[in-house]
């Protein structure tokens, strides 16, 4: 017991010792750590603080802040106040420039309009306007006609003059119906301040009073008329080209190879024309003829052999209805037509082909008269019988034609049926026209036949297909009535437009070459006259020349003047005249006096 006592006791003493402990163990820890336990407290309540100072500080910060804030409110304010003064101050002023513009702009709209309506409501051309340097100004249209009129289309010459050599050519307005444009220039000069709008029309007329328009005269004319005149007259011109061609000697084909020669620069010579007419002062003026050199065509065999050959064909003719049909020879070329190629390979300008001529059982002489039973018409010139050569010449080429029928329909060539004057078909010299002079050439005289035979036809009313008259008057027949021809240049053709076939009848004896057409007559011929009017006289020159045989001073060819013809068919029927028509206008270049140095 006392053990147990005494063990609890100890117990007792260890729970004291241990309580003591754990008391001293908490006073160690209050002790020893006694700043550890407050500390935290004292923090907080320092944080608190703190907090409570930076509040403050905060507040106070905020409120200088704020009121740094509206300090500079209010100074933006009062800036933004004076810039949106400044700003209405400036969109004021911008306000009366628009206004100010816009009045301004109505005002020259409406004074534009007004002078627009004026210039509209005005009938005359403009101020500053001239046509051609003819002031037009202040004009009605038909005012600004009659003044150019007056001025210019009554003053303007009728004749523009070319030389080439010792020849002259004369082409006339009416003959390619030329004249100035008076209407499209007094159109153009009207027109302006009329075109556009009201702005365009009225800056046009204002640059007016500083830049004055003037307006020339376009000329109008007949182009196929204009190259006509201008073919006409390269078939006139001296050493002109010679194309290729064939004619039947006998049995004997012979083909040409022709020359090169002169032809009139067409497009040249057309400006020449405008603008002699446009400088409307050419009366006394003489233009130089612009000359191109023309190379001849080249020989088409084929087409030559496809011509020449054809089979035998008999003449004769029929009562009812009443037709003749007349004899064809038959021709076959000798040839093939590679050889002739070959042929044709060697420059010469004459190349002889061997036909086989086939002749046919009847001819047309050998139907007679008969056939023929009515003079269709009928003309005459006179000849000096005296003239050896020159009778001789007429004769060959009258034989060539007589007896020749014209079917309806065909074209009969004056070259062709005559062929070549040469010395082997027994041609002379005799006078002839050559490069201004009469000279002695080889078949003179062949174109009397010719000129005969082409009244003959006007007198038939038979349609002319080509013609040209000779350089100078012939002493024959006057002017406007002749037909030249030249071998290979120039050829007389004409067409028999009736309806039954002609037959040629042509003589020369005692002085009088006479040509006649046989064939049959119908209601619908007329009753022809020929007139004709010499409209223009071209006065000759005088050249002084050096010539071999002539002494100085002496006359070597007397001088005569050219002249303008023009010629008029004129269909009657019972005596009442129902046609008049121009037949051509020729013109007939003067002949020089020559006189020897």
């Amino acid at each position: 017991m006392s053990d147990k006592k005494s063990s609890n006791e100890n117990n007792s003493k260890d729970k004291i010792k241990s309580t003591n402990e754990n008391l001293s163990n908490n006073e160690n820890i209050k002790n020893n750590k006694p700043e550890n336990i407050e500390k935290p407290i004292k923090n907080q309540n320092d944080n608190n603080k703190e907090f409570d100072e930076n509040a403050v500080l905060t507040d106070s910060v905020m409120k200088k802040e704020k009121e740094k804030d509206t300090e500079i409110l209010e100074v933006n304010y009062g800036e933004m106040d004076n810039f949106l003064g400044k700003i209405r101050e400036k969109v004021g002023v911008f306000r009366t420039f628009i206004i100010l513009a816009v009045v301004f702009l109505v005002l020259v709209f409406g004074i534009g309009v007004f002078f627009s309506v004026g210039q509209m409501l005005d009938k005359k051309v403009k101020k500053g306007i001239s046509i051609n340097g003819v002031d037009v100004s202040k004009l009605s249209k038909s005012e600004a006609k009659d003044k150019i009129e007056e001025k210019i289309i009554s003053n303007l010459g009728h004749d523009i003059t070319f030389k080439y050599d010792n020849y002259t050519y004369v082409v006339t307005l009416d003959q390619i119906q030329a004249s100035l444009d008076v209407d499209s220039a007094v159109d153009m000069a009207y027109s302006i301040g009329r075109n556009g709008n009201v702005f365009s029309n009225s800056f046009d007329v204002a640059s007016l009073w500083f830049n004055k328009t003037n307006f020339n005269m376009g000329v109008v004319y007949n182009d196929n008329l204009l190259n006509s005149c201008f073919e006409d007259i390269s078939t006139k011109l001296p050493d002109q080209v010679v194309q290729p061609s064939y004619y039947i000697e006998g049995d004997t084909l012979i083909i040409t190879s022709g020359k090169s020669g002169p032809t009139v620069d067409i497009d040249k010579a057309k400006e020449i024309i405008i603008k002699a007419i446009e400088s409307t002062n050419y009366d006394n003026s003489e233009y130089e003829l612009p000359i191109k050199t023309k190379e001849p065509d080249r020989i088409d065999i084929e087409k030559i052999v496809s011509e020449v050959e054809r089979d035998p064909k008999d003449a004769y003719y029929t009562v009812e209805p009443r037709m003749v049909y007349p004899h064809e020879n038959g021709i076959k070329v000798s040839q093939s037509i590679d050889e002739i190629k070959e042929i044709l390979k060697e420059p010469k300008e004459e190349y002889e082909i061997a036909l086989n001529i086939i002749r046919p059982t009847v001819t047309v002489n050998d139907l007679g008269q008969e056939a023929f039973p009515d003079l269709i018409s009928t003309f005459s010139t006179n000849y000096a019988a005296s003239n050896y050569n020159r009778t001789t010449n007429l004769v060959l080429a009258s034989n060539k034609i007589d007896g020749v029928v014209v079917m309806p329909g065909e074209t009969f060539s004056y070259n062709k049926t005559v062929g070549e004057r040469s010395i082997e078909a027994g041609y002379k010299n005799a006078a002839v026209f050559e490069n201004g002079q009469v000279v002695d050439g080889l078949g003179g005289g062949i174109c009397q036949i010719s000129s005969t035979l082409y009244n003959t036809v006007l007198y038939a009313n038979l349609e002319v297909v080509e013609r040209s008259n000779h350089t100078f008057l012939t002493s024959y027949l006057p002017g406007g009535r002749d037909a030249t021809v030249v071998y290979g240049v120039l050829d007389f053709k004409f067409k028999n437009n009736r309806s039954y076939p002609i037959k040629i009848s042509s003589t020369v004896s005692g002085g009088v070459a006479t040509i006649s057409f046989y064939g049959l007559s119908t209601p619908d011929d007329y009753e022809v006259e020929i007139t004709q009017n010499r409209i223009r006289t071209l006065p000759y020159s005088t050249e002084y020349v050096s010539k071999a045989g002539y002494s100085s001073g002496s006359v070597i060819q007397k001088g005569s003047n050219g002249s303008v013809y023009e010629a008029y068919k004129n269909l009657y029927k019972n005596g009442v005249l129902v046609s008049s028509s121009l037949i051509s206008t020729d013109t007939y270049s003067p002949m020089s006096t020559m006189i020897a140095r």
